[in-house]
């Protein structure tokens, strides 16, 4: 088992390893030694594979438990659902000793997160990711929030969780095209800054769980780096967002019915093809990521218009005033942070759909 340790606001954990929900109860008990009670909540897809397994652990482990369980998809993401789950903590007479737990991926994630950080102003939780984007991406670094019509995750706060627990083997029952949704982000962290990570990525499969292990320790590692310089996301996290102003447009303006990951993968694709246009970064820079992509069968296109993806970019959290923070590729495996005035976004835009 591999642990990484975040030290921001809250210092905790993050373990990465094969078998590791066997030890769950433990570590819980040791990180929340207060806690009596635990809220399990998880999604459809999730319910059925492993709530029983997670419910069993934490009652051999001395505490109470009690569940909720909502539709599966990034539609629950929502102020209803929200809301709903913050009456049933209440209901349920959860207190601020006790504790959460996000066992899923990362819309339960953030939806947990969200309702911990409010539910009596502030309860702790613990992330259980199932999915490799989540495991890599938002299970880590205390973003957490709710959709609004307008926009994805305009509602929300920075709240860390007290122990992420990553075990690989949940990532068996994945459906492949859940698994290289994760791949999206795992590639965005070689972009980033790590060439050699890019270098792995053209080995890994499906089944290589000891590769899996590797490698999602790697994208954790960097993104602690990342998150323990800027925990609010003013200055270097940003970086971060690789991919994502045009690749949350093109999910919104699919109504969420293009995946977070491909919508990444588009995004990444249109700005590292805007970028050697304008001859901030070398052609092999594209042409890496594009071999990437295509081997874990990951779209590079949208058939939406530039001006309607800068419409949709419009609500990004990155803009502030007529200016939007975007992150450029310059090199293999480098990229920087670029003010610009909206209205030049709109340029990029095009210069990404050729």
């Amino acid at each position: 088992m591999n642990t990484i340790s975040v030290d921001v606001s809250v210092k905790y954990n993050v373990h990465v390893g094969l078998r590791i929900l066997e030890q769950l109860g433990e570590e819980i008990r040791t990180t929340l030694p207060n806690a009596k009670k635990i809220g399990i909540i998880t999604d459809s897809n999730v319910e059925p594979l492993y709530l029983k397994t997670v419910a069993d652990l934490l009652i051999a482990a001395g505490f109470q438990v009690i569940s909720y369980t909502f539709p599966a998809g990034e539609d629950s993401k929502n102020g209803q659902q929200y809301l709903t789950i913050l009456s049933w903590l209440a209901e349920n007479r959860l207190t601020r000793s006790d504790a959460l737990v996000a066992l899923g991926g990362g819309v339960v994630g953030d939806l947990t997160g969200f309702v911990a950080a409010t539910y009596l102003r502030g309860v702790q939780f613990v992330q259980i990711p199932t999915t490799l984007l989540a495991m890599v991406d938002s299970s880590v670094g205390g973003k957490t929030g709710i959709d609004l019509p307008e926009g994805k995750n305009l509602a929300g706060a920075f709240y860390q969780p007290a122990l992420v627990v990553c075990d690989i083997n949940t990532l068996n029952t994945l459906p492949e095209n859940v698994w290289r949704d994760g791949m999206a982000e795992v590639i965005k962290y070689g972009m980033l800054g790590n060439a050699e990570l890019l270098r792995m990525l053209q080995g890994l499969f499906f089944d290589d769980l000891h590769g899996l292990v590797s490698v999602i320790t790697v994208c954790i590692s960097m993104k602690r780096d990342i998150v323990e310089q800027d925990e609010f996301d003013t200055g270097e996290r940003m970086l971060l967002n690789l991919g994502h102003t045009i690749g949350h447009a093109v999910e919104q303006l699919s109504r969420l019915k293009i995946s977070h990951g491909n919508a990444v993968a588009i995004g990444m694709a249109m700005i590292t093809r805007a970028a050697v246009a304008k001859n901030v970064c070398p052609p092999a820079c594209l042409h890496g990521l594009e071999t990437l992509l295509t081997q874990y069968d990951l779209p590079m296109k949208t058939h939406y218009t530039a001006k309607d993806i800068f419409e949709a970019t419009l609500q990004d959290k990155k803009r502030k005033d007529n200016q939007i923070t975007e992150v450029i590729p310059v090199s293999v495996g480098q990229c920087e942070l670029r003010k610009m005035p909206v209205e030049e976004m709109l340029e990029w835009i095009e210069m990404g759909l050729r």
